[in-house]
């Protein structure tokens, strides 16, 4: 199953959330709660599956070179945000 949310991801970042939401339960258990992955799905999918992953491979914790994962995932995230902007604007400018 890793696996293949793994090349799910590398398709699309949201289709492997829905994937590990309906097959696994690691994205309640390393949230904590239902709407951290709903928000995350929307605003932030590669930092989701980034914590997500960090967690389970982790044993239940995200520590060391896993936050490192996680805040990389944040940086692609930021940069599909700010860079579809800008793509935006040069285009219609």
């Amino acid at each position: 199953m890793p696996c293949f949310v793994a090349v799910l991801a590398l398709l699309s970042p949201r289709l492997a959330i829905f994937v590990m939401f309906l097959f696994t339960d690691v994205l309640s258990d390393s949230m904590g709660n239902w709407w951290m992955p709903l928000i995350g799905f929307f605003i932030l999918p590669w930092t989701t599956l980034a914590w997500a992953f960090m967690w389970w491979v982790n044993d239940g914790r995200v520590e060391g070179l896993g936050f490192f994962v996680v805040i990389l995932a944040f940086l692609i995230d930021l940069a599909s945000w700010f860079g579809g902007h800008r793509a935006r604007s040069e285009r219609y400018a």
